[in-house]
């Protein structure tokens, strides 16, 4: 019992799944670097299964959410569907150079490498931005880039069942979910392949329960 989450009844299982990594490797680091305080600027490295959760939450928590992308196609789905209240596209110069210094916090969800430095310029003075994506390779920061400011970075990996739970209540009271495809046990071939090609929006869900009841 010390390891069994509490759902609550208005979250549907297949959508609250996800939360259980997803949303508690966003949530956990918010809550404990503050960065779910209403008003601050938020930003969110990454549309993906993590990013757009964070988006989610950060809306929730009453932040200005400002989404960090290299895809200037996922602009719409980010500020019409996700409600984020900007969007900035990480190659493009002038986007990057006139946000400079706005934002309390970001939460950076990418495991691709990329570069951290332009990240850490859009932070305010003691500004702080938390890794939860795993690149393969080493990031390059010079520590000119922290001391000027006092600028934190920091990882963080999930949390623990108090967390977790926290964060499922609070999902529930916010009607916070994650964007899945349900699909049937026979599908997990095709699923991978499409995981790998980025070809989903933004979780993969196996409905066991109805694939073996079909089995049987």
């Amino acid at each position: 019992e010390d390891f069994v989450v509490h759902f609550p009844e208005n979250l549907p299982l297949e959508k609250g799944a996800p939360l259980l990594c997803a949303g508690i490797t966003v949530y956990s680091p918010m809550k404990y670097h503050g960065l779910n305080e209403p008003g601050k600027h938020l930003g969110v490295v990454g549309l993906g299964g993590l990013g757009h959760v964070a988006v989610k939450f950060g809306k929730a928590f009453g932040m200005k959410v400002t989404v960090i992308s290299t895809s200037p196609s996922k602009e719409k789905e980010a500020v019409e569907r996700l409600g984020a209240d900007a969007f900035l596209v990480s190659s493009n110069r002038d986007q990057m150079l006139a946000a400079t210094g706005t934002m309390d916090g970001i939460i950076d969800t990418v495991s691709a490498g990329h570069p951290l430095v332009p990240l850490v310029h859009l932070l305010k003075t003691h500004g702080k931005m938390i890794l939860v994506g795993v690149p393969e390779k080493p990031f390059e920061l010079p520590a000119f880039s922290l001391i000027a400011g006092g600028k934190t970075v920091a990882g963080s990996a999930m949390g623990g069942m108090r967390d977790t739970q926290e964060m499922i209540d609070f999902a529930g009271k916010h009607n916070i979910t994650a964007d899945v495809e349900v699909v049937p046990m026979d599908y997990l071939n095709k699923a991978m392949e499409r995981l790998a090609k980025n070809d989903v929006r933004y979780r993969f869900v196996i409905d066991i329960g109805n694939t073996l009841t079909t089995s049987a």
